[in-house]
Parts: C-alpha cells; structure tokens; sequence
C-alpha cells in the first residue's frame, strides 16, 4: 500500500452513515425500539460499550442472514459523504472506516462510498440466522483508537496528518489520538472533548480541513 499525505477515519452509524446499522437489523426481530433506546445510552457513554453491544446483539437472535439484503437496503449515506472522499483522494488521502456495527453491512457499503480501509465487529450465525453473539474480539473505543493507530503507520502518516470523525462515547479515544477530532452529529459530552464541532449535518463542512 503506498503512502498517503493524510488519513481520515470515520466512525460509520450516525457519522458517516445517517442510520444506526443494529437498530435497522433489531427491526427485522421487532426489537427496534428497545434496541434503539440501548444504543442511545451506548452513545452517551452511559454504559460499557462492549456490555451494551453484547446484550443488544442478543436482541438480534434469530434474524435470518437474508434479512442483510433488506438492512442494505436502508442504510443512507449521510449528506456530503461522497463528496468528502473523493475531496479526501483528489488531495493524496486516504477515508477509512472503524465501527462498533458489523462488517456484514460495511462489506458492501464501505466500497460503494470509495472508502479505502475499514474494519468493524462480526455477528455470529448458526443455521443461517444470528445466534445473538459477537464473532470475535469487539471493536470498541480502544479498538477504534488502535485502528486508527495501525492505519496510519501502514499509510506511512504520522499521527499529526490523521483526522478523525465521531458522534458517540466510544469515538472520544480515536478522536483524541488523532492530529485532529472532530464531532460531528454528536452527544454533548464529544462536543465537548472534540478539537472542533461540526454543526451541521453535511460532510461536505470536512472538507476545508483537509490537509
């Protein structure tokens, strides 16, 4: 992989995405509601992120893999999201993606939208419907700092060339070992912490601080 002159790392639901991916997958068991309240609290950082996940994920049990086809479907890119990585390439950049949500959905939406690099949790399936577990270690605000971490150092971009863009709880740790942490359609407390704050809901407000 050659180098690149910067890195921009997403967070996906709610920042790059407009949905969050698990409420869409919960509505599929008639869960959405209770799930969305649980993702809320996660948000805020009112509760474990990894806890939160885990016991949302049981809510998922049962959902059949083809429902995915369906997930897909709904999932909208929020506003601007295009334009910001093909302004993140036209200046030698690199957009990646770290999410607490799952691969199964960023598999194929990641690449749609020209994202570069990008990594998220996996959902367990048995005979061809969730089991309600996490396959394999959670991605979770340590994790997304160490993704961000690993990126840059394979991109050859010190950590001073890297932006990173969140809205919940489980953001805060990339977004403060990045050169720049941005809040973006976030809770009052990464608004808080965050270098800057992105007020609205529009990509496209990145782009003057590309390098």
């Amino acid at each position: 992989m050659p180098d690149a002159r910067f890195l921009v790392v997403f967070d996906a639901d709610s920042t790059l995405l407009r949905n969050e991916v698990i409420e869409l997958i919960a509505d599929e068991a008639g869960r959405g509601a209770e799930v969305a309240a649980a993702t809320e609290a996660a948000m805020r950082g009112e509760v474990d992120f990894a806890t939160s996940l885990r016991s949302r994920v049981r809510e998922l049990r049962g959902v059949p893999v083809e429902a995915f086809d369906r997930v897909r479907a709904r999932v909208e890119p929020t506003a601007g999201a295009t334009e910001l990585v093909a302004a993140i390439h036209a200046r030698g950049g690199r957009a990646a993606v770290v999410s607490g949500g799952f691969h199964e959905v960023l598999d194929t939406v990641a690449p749609a939208l020209g994202v570069d690099l990008w990594r998220a949790n996996r959902l367990a399936v048995e005979d061809g419907a969730l089991s309600g577990l996490v396959d394999g270690e959670i991605v979770d605000a340590a994790g997304k700092a160490v993704a961000l971490r690993e990126w840059a150092a394979a991109s050859g971009v010190p950590l001073s060339r890297t932006i990173a863009i969140g809205d919940g709880a489980n953001d805060l740790q990339m977004m403060a070992a990045a050169g720049l942490g941005l809040a973006f359609n976030a809770k009052p407390a990464v608004r808080e912490r965050a270098d800057l704050v992105i007020g609205p809901v529009d990509l496209r407000e990145v782009i003057p601080l590309l390098p």
